[in-house]
Formats: structure tokens, sequence, C-alpha cells
């Protein structure tokens, strides 16, 4: 049976020819392509709309925001990647494009190349010297996490900082860790936690990956926020091969995010261990020191109490020596060089007290005229003169008060001296009797019967000779 000619040429309505289209399109539905990215553009749902091309060849592509996500990367100009997706046909709009799902680095080449000139241009700008990284506080109050707010990365750091130091403060900084997406998270955490000031050191923190993972912390954004921070910044970025640009410019590097906790928190009962043993250490050096002091004390005390006994020793053989050679003076003597030497005592004491005056007064005078030659000094303490002359005055009552004190025990001295002369006891009745030779005769039997001696009284003198004597016996009865 043949087909009438009509038949065999009608066309397809445009809704047959796209369903013709999609079912020839079926077995596209997951298909590998490589190919270098351009003219991306990114919608508000965070979804990627781009073109893959090679030398001879493009086609449409479109990656949804959730799948970029969940791969942790997007298209970027230029980039060569492997895409995996399926070749989608929308008939109501006539559009073919390849709708991805995967996609890999395979420019991994120029992706280094970059990344080498990116370290040797921060190398020479010196972000890599030893010198200008800052030191990572001893014991921190509060330790900033920067790192994604799920998953073990955040629950191992917590843990080992609040098994290590229980009290120990934690504040979070949410930020994405992988993905086109994180170098910009990863500034913005940075720049909030500088902001807020409340942190002494920074944990970065990731859980390791491959190179293409690790890309964001080899971005220049990243380094350039590292370097900026003024609080310290340690890296934990969980990776075993090649360091990043961030582990280069932080201040101190670990492997993994359980290392970062140990690393920026000591252990407390470390610490309280260590500081009980430096306690009883000083417990002892303190006992030490003082019984060393005791018997240092001890010693000086025999020798001041040994040198006070041998002081004491020859001012009292002098004041026997003293006495025994007044004993041979006459009381009028005795009385005569005491007065003598109070009198000069008292002499040498008032002009040692106007010398000190005098020379109190030379420097007074001396500090016045200085102040009078530094006059704009003067002006700007102001009141210096005043307080000056208020310690010339204190100073010449001081000197004044003690001239008087050493009047009135001169005076005290001079009354006491004149209480104890011969002079008063001659007053209350008493005489004094001399031989010829003016020896004081104190016993009867000092003399003999028909001997001149002189009687010398309170008023006057009488000259008088011995009759006769009565032993002492005989007075007494």
């Amino acid at each position: 049976m043949y087909a009438r000619p009509e038949e065999a040429h009608r066309p397809l309505s445009v809704s047959e020819l796209a369903q013709e289209i999609r079912r020839q399109l079926r077995p596209l539905v997951s298909v590998l392509v490589k190919g270098e990215v351009t003219g991306v553009q990114r919608t508000a749902k965070h979804n990627y709309s781009f073109t893959i091309r090679d030398a001879a060849a493009a086609i449409p592509a479109f990656l949804y925001g959730g799948d970029a996500r969940r791969i942790g990367l997007a298209p970027e100009e230029g980039q060569v990647f492997v895409f995996r997706g399926r070749v989608e046909f929308w008939q109501q709009t006539g559009r073919l494009a390849l709708v991805v799902d995967a996609m890999q680095f395979d420019d991994a080449g120029r992706l280094r190349a970059q990344l080498e000139a990116l370290k040797r241009r921060l190398e020479s700008e010196g972000a890599f010297e030893a010198a200008r990284k800052r030191p990572i506080p001893f014991l921190p109050r509060t330790v900033a996490l920067i790192t994604s707010p799920t998953g073990a990365v955040i629950h191992d750091l917590q843990e080992t900082i609040l098994d290590r130091f229980p009290n120990m403060g934690i504040l979070v900084y949410p930020a994405q860790v992988q993905g086109m997406a994180s170098p910009a998270s990863v500034v913005s955490a940075l720049r909030r936690c500088n902001q807020d000031g409340m942190a002494d050191v920074i944990v970065i923190a990731r859980g390791g990956g491959s190179f293409e993972e690790l890309y964001a912390f080899n971005t220049e954004p990243v380094a350039r926020a590292i370097l900026a921070s003024r609080i310290p910044v340690v890296t934990a970025l969980g990776h075993t091969s090649d360091r990043t640009v961030a582990d280069m410019v932080a201040d101190a590097e670990c492997r993994t995010p359980t290392e970062a906790g140990a690393r920026v928190v000591p252990r407390k009962r470390d610490l309280e261990a260590a500081l009980e043993d430096r306690r009883r250490r000083l417990a002892r050096e303190a006992d030490r020191l003082l019984e060393t002091t005791q018997e240092r004390l001890g010693q000086r005390r025999r020798r001041l109490a040994q040198g006070a006994a041998a002081h004491l020793r020859r001012r009292t053989e002098r004041l026997e020596r003293l006495e025994r050679a007044l004993a041979g003076l006459s009381p009028a003597r005795q009385f005569d060089l005491r007065h003598r030497a109070l009198v000069g005592l008292g002499e040498r004491l008032e002009a040692a007290a106007r010398g000190q005056l005098r020379r109190r007064q030379q420097e007074l005078a001396g500090r016045t005229a200085a102040n009078r030659l530094q006059r704009a000094l003067a002006l700007r303490l102001g009141g210096a003169e005043g307080g000056l002359a208020e310690r010339r005055g204190r100073l010449e009552r001081a000197m004044q008060a003690r001239l008087e004190g050493a009047r009135t025990a001169l005076a005290y001295r001079r009354h006491r001296l004149e209480a104890s002369s011969p002079k008063r006891v001659l007053a209350r009745g008493y005489s004094i009797t001399t031989d010829p030779s003016g020896r004081v005769l104190r016993s009867a039997a000092e003399t003999a019967e028909g001997q001149e001696v002189r009687i010398r009284l309170a008023a006057g003198a009488l000259a008088a000779r011995v009759e006769r004597t009565h032993p002492p016996a005989e007075e007494e009865g």
C-alpha cells in the first residue's frame, strides 16, 4: 500500500518536533564535557548561566545554586573544567543547554602558576618573615573560631579547648570554608572578629581537602585579611600536602583543628601543677632566706653586744680615771672645771647650731638665687618660691627649736651642777677645813694639836689653830 503524497509530506507541529528532539537527546542524560568557561552570569537565585567552548564550538550551560554549594566550586571566567551533566532542551523557549551537576578543575597547572606568582609577590613584601608575625598569647581569655558552624571541625575544636581549659571563652564566627564564596566569607568573618575586639587569638579551621577544595585559602583576599588582622591568627586547615598561602602568612600553623586547640590553649591542670610547684619552691626559698637572715642577725647581734660591752667597759674605765683625777682636786677646783666644761659645751653647741643655721641659710639663699635665674621655670611651676620660703621658715624654726633645746639642756645641767657645788653645801651651814697646803681635812687624825688650819664658810673664811683632837669614837659618843 502506497502512501498518498500529501500524507508523506505533512509538516510536523512545533510540539512534535520538540518532543522528537527530546527523544533524540534522551541518551545524553550523563555526559562529560571539557571546556573553557566564558560569559558567566549569576541570577538572583544564585544560579549560574555560562558558555562552555573550545577552539571550534560552544554550548550553553547552566548550574543551579544548590548544586554549586554542594560541589564547592563555581564557574569562573577563563577557567577550564571538566563538567558532568545532562543535555536539556526547553521546548517552550527552544533553548538547548548542558545542565551541570558536577565539575572539577582541569587547569591545575594554571592555578598553580597563579599561586606561585601570588607567593612571590607576598614574599617580596615580607609577608612570610618570622619577625613580622605576632606572638600567640600564652593564656588567652577568649578564642575566636572561624569555620563552618556545622560538622566535625567545630565540635573537635570546642571539645579540645574546653577539655584543656574548661572555663575558656569561645566565640564562633561562622564562615564558608569551601567553594567560590568561601574567600569573601572568611574575609568578612576576620573583619567582624577584629571589629568586635573580644578575642585574644583567632583559629581559622576546616577539615582538609584537595588542592581545589583548599583553593580559597590560596587567594590574595584571604591572605591580605590575615595580614591586616590586629589579633594573632592560627590556621588549622587539615591538609598534609602543600602549604596554603593562608598558612604562610598566619602567625602560627597547625595541621589539624585538634592540634590548633592544643596550641592556643594550655592545659589548666598543668598550669595549676606548675603554680603549685613554684609556690612550694618559693616557700622553701623563703624559709631558707629567713633562716639565713636570722642567723646573720644573730651574729650581728652578738657582735653588737660584744662591741657595746667593750665600749661600756672603756667608758667606765675612763669615768673611773676621771673620778680619781677629780678626787685629788679641791671641791672649788672641781666646780670650776665642771663649770668651764659645761660653758664650753654650751658654747660649742651654740656655735655648731649657728654654723648649721648659717649653712642652711646660705643654701637657701643659693637656691633662691637659682630660682631667680630660672624665672621662667619658676613661673611654670607656680608657687615654688612660696614652697621654698615655707621650707626655709620650717628649717629656721626647727633650728631655733633645736638651739633652744640645747640651751634648756645646758641650763638644766648648770642647775644640777650648781646644786651639787661646794658653795651650796656651805650655804647650808657646813664648812670646809684645809691644812696650810690647801689639802681638805676629812678626819681629825689628819691634823695635830697646835696645827694651823683654814676654815672656809659660805661667806668668808677663818684662820684657826687646833687645840685638841677627838677620835671618831669619842665624837660619836
